[in-house]
């Protein structure tokens, strides 16, 4: 790889491209009809509707008027975010497109010269030195924001046009890497929630759509109470290092996934529940903007502790992970949400303990639970396998966009 800038030109970039026609076009302009026009709005360049355009990207159509044209090889970029690492975020049009294509709301278009390659410049704006460029540059308060002038005063080594186009094909094929694996995590997610409906009776049935052929007879329906019990034990001989933390390894079951409390700084747990392994905590007390909690399980391998004002959950006669993941499914919110109470505050829903007691399970032999169970676990552990795909791919690229870059 290598280390040394040799023949690399200081310049800035000012002297690589010219800045074109954008315009004040919010979301106003935008129709449900199609037109020979579509826009890029700087929303869409953060929410990544608007990246590596070609004619498969879904922008918005927007009236007619005499705008003028966005062409192949410029790069648009967000003049506005409400952080500084979203500043001058820039998109770009990859090929002719067959319908026009114009710039809205604060963008700011950059056209290349011939002296570089628009593609080098796309991935050389997503660097950390450009980003800390964008920092130092950059306004505001609450939203922040960066004039052409600014961006236009970038300092940056430029290699031949040659190197240039290297390195953007080498990127591009990174990108490209990126999307298929990311397909596939899709899919995959896709292919679990599919057999998470099919796998598990739909309401009022008493057998799935889908089932393991050596298995037959009808499913029952218990109630949750009928195969577990509600922990009360009291954190008495669980021990805690003086500064905990919500890390596994000092036993805490990481809250945040269920309250917005943090219990980091709290020395006194003796009035919290421990929480033992394949324990189910669930938080009955949430925002009625969610009014289904998640239920989680305690897969760590040993005990934690728990707030009080959580339920925590011990079961038996049933598979904790066929359990585990029904509770990842939708067939049970109508009951919660028919069965909460929101009680004196209206930003708040609750479940009273005795009726969350009372929820309907399905129920099969426990071959059959068992089986369903290590079916998702397979599904799962695919997708974490491919997630991590994913993320090594990310750090590759990253570590790509900061060597071969000055």
């Amino acid at each position: 790889m290598r280390t040394l800038l040799i023949n690399w030109e200081q310049v800035k970039l000012s002297e690589l491209v010219t800045k074109e026609k954008s315009y004040s076009l919010s979301r106003d302009v935008e129709t449900e009809k199609e037109t020979e026009t579509r826009y890029i709005h700087y929303g869409d360049i953060h929410t990544g509707i608007a990246d590596k355009i070609t004619n498969k990207n879904q922008l918005p159509f927007i009236k007619e008027d005499s705008y003028e044209p966005l062409l192949k090889g410029d790069l648009i970029l967000a003049d506005a975010s409400e952080d500084y690492q979203g500043i001058a975020t820039p998109a770009i049009i990859l090929e002719t497109t067959k319908y026009r294509i114009v710039a809205g709301l604060h963008t700011i278009v950059l056209r290349p010269s011939d002296k570089c390659d628009s593609l080098y410049l796309y991935y050389l704006l997503k660097t950390k030195s450009f980003k800390r460029h964008g920092y130092r540059m950059g306004t505001g308060m609450k939203v922040f924001g960066i004039t052409a002038n600014n961006v236009l005063a970038f300092k940056t080594l430029l290699p031949s046009k040659k190197e240039q186009n290297k390195i953007s094909q080498l990127l591009k094929i990174m990108d490209r890497l990126l999307t298929l694996q990311q397909r596939k995590l899709d899919l995959l997610t896709k292919l679990k929630q599919g057999y998470l409906q099919q796998l598990f009776p739909s309401k009022d049935k008493y057998l799935p759509r889908l089932r393991f052929k050596e298995f037959n007879g009808d499913w029952k329906q218990v109630e949750l109470d009928d195969i577990s019990n509600k922990v009360t034990e009291k954190n008495k001989d669980l021990r805690f290092s003086e500064t905990l933390t919500n890390s596994a390894e000092y036993g805490i079951i990481n809250q945040r996934e269920f309250f917005d409390k943090d219990i980091s700084n709290e020395k006194n747990l003796s009035s919290y529940y421990v929480v033992r392994n394949n324990d189910f905590i669930y938080n009955p007390r949430i925002s009625n903007y969610a009014p289904v909690g998640p239920i989680k399980r305690n897969k760590l391998g040993r005990p934690g502790v728990m707030s009080p004002l959580y339920y925590v959950f011990r079961t038996h006669d049933i598979s904790e992970l066929f359990l585990e993941y029904y509770f990842e499914t939708t067939k049970w919110h109508k009951f919660m949400k028919l069965n909460g109470d929101s009680g004196a505050r209206s930003d708040r829903f609750a479940i009273k303990d005795a009726v969350f007691s009372t929820m309907p399970i399905p129920y099969s032999s426990f071959k059959e639970q068992q089986k369903i169970g290590r079916f998702f676990q397979t599904i799962e552990q695919a997708i974490t396998l491919q997630q991590s795909k994913i993320n090594q791919l990310n750090k590759l690229k990253q570590s790509y966009l900061q060597k071969l870059f000055p």
